[in-house]
């Protein structure tokens, strides 16, 4: 006999203030943070904790250079910017990512071209790239969407057949591998985010990588207002070009370093932890986890869960059923969510066209007319309809927790049909 669900009396799977934050902080970050305090160096490009961050990030990608930034979408229009795309030039992008990556672009006041996901890895589709391509293309920005790797040979390739730069939107995806090299170092350039959320924390900041001396300084200068500022050499107001304020905090810098010494090991967990319920809930019908690639090593900064009602014998269409499933697992303590419900193309900033000012990047160049329609875009509507998320596949949670979240799905989906009725 099925036991009594949660939500309709029976006890929780998860019990009550189990679940534990990212990221875990320890008194090595907390010493780390204090210790800018004594060093003289609060701010600037120049400061010591800046400096090493750049180092330090720029060999574990296994590039030459690393600038570091105040956000990542900073980091991703200085990418943008750093590679020579100009106002109203085109880069083509996935459906479906967070809207940052296409901010970055529009930040340049160029037009972002979206392309449909592949429908195991949830990343950009290398098959559909091609078609986008027109003369006023001159990027692409594969985004490692929740710490999986996109298949990155057929996108450089389409690239350098095309003269087109590559641009790795690695924001999710600090130490995943594409064929056993990390990601920042796959492409023309790269940027990360140090989101609070991220694999590598610092509460706010950015990275950029690469290995072209060129976009280096282009980034370098488009961080710090466009002015040409040299370690150890007095500086001057001097713009050489438009630049914004995307210096970084030097107490990011210092905390970042000190997680950084942990990520390998918090990756490891994370993949661990993600391992273990891919395996089981491939034992419960009704529900799947994350597929991965044999060339990928994803670093699982989100758990993916895919919601399939064909597989009980269902009749019903996947958005309904995953709504359906959402509440039941929830009043088992297991909160999914999602951070994306429609393609990046279908808000109102790409569907009504709201840039700069009439119409804005779209019309103040080659005045090109580009469409944005939701329909264009089918695999993505697919993943938004039958997936969602699974929080705290991370530590400090750990296999105790896993073992609850297995619980709670096999509660719920031996009898759906408690709450399907519900």
């Amino acid at each position: 006999m099925p036991e009594e669900l949660a939500i309709k009396g029976g006890p929780r799977a998860v019990p009550e203030g189990m679940i534990k934050s990212w990221p875990p902080i320890s008194d090595e970050d907390k010493q780390a943070v204090l210790a800018v305090l004594d060093s003289g160096h609060l701010h600037g490009t120049s400061a010591p904790q800046c400096v090493k961050l750049q180092e330090e990030w720029a060999e574990y990608c296994g590039v030459r250079y690393c600038v570091a930034t105040n956000s990542g979408t900073s980091a991703l229009h200085a990418c943008v910017a750093g590679v020579g795309v100009e106002p109203g030039d085109e880069v083509i992008m996935p459906a479906f990512t967070y809207w940052a990556s296409a901010a970055a672009v529009l930040h340049q006041n160029a037009i972002p071209v979206f392309v449909d996901i592949e429908p195991q890895s949830y990343c950009i589709d290398p098959n559909k790239i091609e078609e986008k391509i027109t003369d006023h293309t001159t990027a692409i920005m594969p985004v490692h969407t929740h710490g999986m790797v996109c298949d990155m040979d057929p996108i450089n390739a389409i690239a350098k057949k095309h003269n087109l730069r590559v641009i790795e939107d690695a924001c999710q995806a600090h130490g995943a591998e594409y064929k056993g090299r990390r990601t920042g170092g796959l492409s023309d350039a790269a940027g990360f985010s140090l989101n609070r959320s991220k694999n590598l924390s610092g509460g706010e900041g950015g990275l950029v990588t690469t290995n072209d001396e060129n976009v280096w300084r282009m980034v370098r200068l488009l961080r710090e207002f466009g002015e040409d500022i040299i370690q150890g050499r007095d500086g001057e107001y001097n713009a050489q070009g438009l630049g914004w304020m995307y210096r970084p905090h030097e107490f990011i810098s210092a905390f970042v370093r000190s997680q950084f010494k942990r990520l390998e090991h918090n990756n490891a967990k994370r993949r661990k932890l993600a391992q273990y319920l891919t395996e089981q809930l491939a034992q419960i019908p009704g529900v799947e986890g994350p597929y991965t690639p044999n060339y990928a090593s994803p670093c699982y900064f989100s758990y993916v869960v895919t919601f399939r009602p064909d597989q009980l014998g269902i009749d019903m269409e996947p958005r309904g059923f995953r709504e359906a499933a959402e509440k039941a697992l929830a009043a088992e303590g297991v909160r999914m969510r999602q951070w994306q419900r429609i393609p990046v193309p279908a808000q109102p900033v790409f569907r009504e066209k709201r840039g700069y000012g009439k119409g804005c990047p779209w019309t103040c160049r080659f005045g090109r007319d580009v469409e944005y329609r939701s329909e264009d875009y089918p695999e993505t509507l697919k993943f938004l309809d039958s997936h969602s998320y699974l929080p705290a596949v991370y530590p400090p949670n750990d296999m105790t927790l896993m073992e609850c979240y297995v619980h709670a799905f096999r509660k719920v989906f031996d009898n759906p049909k408690a709450w399907l009725e519900s």
